[in-house]
């Protein structure tokens, strides 16, 4: 009997609410740093910004051993499947940010060798803007995730509705409907 097998209930609400917490609290990133906005992913990790505050103190060379991928920079089409493969050797559940104008819409590289969005390698939950974003973007994006991750379900995974925590592409690379938020930079 699983948690999906139980009733919503007093034990099981504060069961839940447990899980959420220590999800949110530990989430542990993979880099995927392709151009220079990776050095603004790296300058978060740094004692001015320091997302150790939050829990994700190292991050992690093995997909393994991470939840959280950072796509930061644009990605071409031969980094695609690559990308992909990451992806797939992370654990679950797991989370995808993309960083900058190249990694969400492909920037101002519209052409043949270069992917227009990283999402239509792997799903997205939140997209941070800027060219490249400041590093306090990034941890806005970061606190937007944290928030998706205390209020989503662990029991049951809407595809493409609710939480957004897990969505799978409808055929190849490319999603039916992206359920993603965009973050603003912060004021």
């Amino acid at each position: 009997m699983g948690l999906e097998d139980l009733q919503h209930n007093f034990l099981t609400g504060r069961l839940e609410d447990l899980v959420k917490w220590a999800r949110r609290n530990s989430v542990w990133p993979a880099t995927f740093g392709l151009a220079c906005c990776a050095i603004e992913m790296m300058s978060v990790g740094a004692a001015d910004y320091d997302i150790s505050r939050l829990g994700m103190e190292v991050f992690r060379a093995s997909p393994r051993q991470a939840d959280l991928m950072i796509v930061a920079g644009r990605v071409s089409q031969k980094m695609a499947p690559v990308l992909r493969q990451v992806y797939d050797q992370m654990m679950e559940p797991k989370w995808v940010i993309s960083m900058g104008v190249c990694a969400s819409t492909g920037g101002m590289f519209n052409n043949y060798a270069i992917v227009q969005g990283v999402d239509q390698i792997v799903p997205v939950d939140v997209y941070a803007p800027g060219c490249p974003p400041s590093p306090e973007t990034l941890l806005h994006a970061i606190l937007t995730l944290h928030e998706q991750i205390r209020t989503g379900h662990i029991t049951r995974r809407p595809a493409a509705a609710g939480s957004g925590l897990e969505r799978e592409p409808a055929q190849g690379w490319l999603l039916e409907n992206p359920d993603a938020v965009r973050v603003a930079t912060p004021r």
